[in-house]
């Protein structure tokens, strides 16, 4: 289940196929789809300015993608950039010394041990999937703010990389699929900071009951499996935490009603660990379960590995540096990040003039294309109208900072001016 906050299908090999349509390449996927994505605050469309390190092709799971059938500077609609498209096909949560891999595992062990050989397990299921599965299908309204460039990677009109993976949950349903657990990298625009990184990974698990089930025990079928759920997940809870407080916070998302999120108590504080509910019947009926019920949870791996590691910075995730990769072991949950270094920061504002087509996310995405993962953070620390003029400004304050070395002066004074340089000519702002 997803959750739209911090934090189709192709099911094998040979079910991905690059079609040449009009001229264009284009996805094509095993079932027929249309949508009504709405493209809110767009990008302006430039030659897209190859900051990265550009790599031609990728591989997920044996097949090979071409970068030009994901980074397209002929198309309105793209904006997937080359930093977001080195990423596919690297899959963290396949790798079992890595701490992604180690949750996911420490996850599969709660659902072995508590529901042998009742949930099947999907993880290498491809992150590029279209419109109707990423949104549609679990019925995320026509106007949510989700479906717009500002928020999602489009390839196409048609195609994006997932948000969630509840991108695959009509096509396992329709597939027979009953009870599984999904697994893998999804992609946002998003802000910068040590919590938020466009790429993330996310566990998806779901469970259908049919009458029978909820017949025998006397209550009625949503209530019948949001107790299911609850007692689901509080023992999930407990394998991952231990003997912890918990509480259940009644909420809203789209796809399940009644909505939960669970909380935990952890070191003083209540923590939000995942999201949940009973599946909304619009989702059943259209994969012909009108009779059923059933529950959905999703859950953000390294939103739990930043707390049961203590690790400080989602950028680390994606660090091939030895002092981090070599300190974590498979099967070892729960073991703390010891910090090898912490280097200085530099700080540099910048202030501009902002258009009415501006947006937060897209003046990151273009600080991110330039500087990467050297860029730690940016906020906002000023913004004031101008009432005679009509026009609002926005001082934003980036810091930039490595995680394996130190950073020259003159290093950052490139980047800033490259970021400068780049803010004006691609989002339509006057700097000041």
């Amino acid at each position: 289940m997803t959750i739209f906050s911090v934090q189709s299908t192709i099911f094998t090999r040979a079910s991905v196929v690059l079609l040449s349509s009009n001229g264009l390449k284009r996805f094509s996927f095993a079932s027929s789809f249309s949508s009504n994505a709405v493209y809110s605050s767009p990008l302006p469309k430039m030659k897209k300015q190859r900051r990265y390190p550009i790599v031609s092709a990728v591989d997920i799971n044996g097949v090979t993608i071409a970068r030009n059938d994901v980074v397209r500077d002929d198309d309105p609609t793209n904006n997937v950039p080359d930093s977001i498209f080195s990423k596919l096909g690297m899959q963290l949560h396949r790798r079992d010394k890595h701490p992604i891999g180690i949750i996911k595992n420490a996850i599969y062990d709660y659902f072995d041990s508590n529901y042998a050989k009742k949930f099947e397990k999907f993880e290498d299921l491809s992150p590029i999937v279209s419109t109707k599965q990423n949104f549609d299908d679990v019925l995320v309204p026509a106007d949510h703010v989700s479906r717009s460039l500002n928020d999602t990677y489009y390839v196409d009109p048609e195609t994006v990389l997932r948000c969630h993976t509840s991108a695959h949950q009509a096509e396992l349903l329709r597939k027979g699929h009953r009870r599984f657990l999904v697994t893998g990298d999804v992609y946002r625009r998003d802000s910068i900071d040590a919590t938020h990184y466009p790429v993330f990974h996310q566990m998806e698990g779901f469970c259908v009951f049919s009458p029978e089930d909820w017949n025998e025990s006397g209550i009625d079928s949503t209530l019948y499996a949001a107790e299911d759920l609850k007692k689901c997940l509080e023992g999930l809870a407990r394998h991952l935490f231990g003997a912890v407080e918990m509480r259940w916070v009644d909420t809203y998302f789209p796809f399940t009603e009644p909505s939960f999120e669970l909380e935990i108590y952890f070191k003083d504080d209540w923590l939000e660990v995942l999201g949940c509910g009973v599946t909304e019947q619009g989702i059943l009926k259209q994969s012909g379960l009108d009779n059923n019920v059933a529950w959905a949870f999703g859950l953000g791996l390294e939103r739990l590995a930043m707390v049961l590691f203590d690790i400080p910075d989602i950028r680390l995730f994606w660090s091939s540096d030895e002092r981090f990769t070599s300190q974590f072991g498979k099967g070892e949950l729960g073991l703390k990040f010891k910090p090898f270094s912490k280097y200085p920061p530099c700080y540099k504002d910048i202030s501009f003039w902002i258009s009415d087509s501006f947006t937060e996310n897209n003046f990151c995405e273009v600080v991110r294309g330039i500087a990467g993962d050297l860029v730690e953070e940016v906020k906002l620390i000023d913004s004031f109208t101008n009432k005679k003029k009509g026009l609002t400004s926005h001082c934003y304050r980036i810091v930039f900072r490595s995680m394996e070395r130190s950073l020259t002066d003159e290093e950052v004074n490139n980047l800033q001016s490259k970021v400068r340089d780049e803010v004006q000519r691609k989002l339509n702002v006057e700097l000041r």
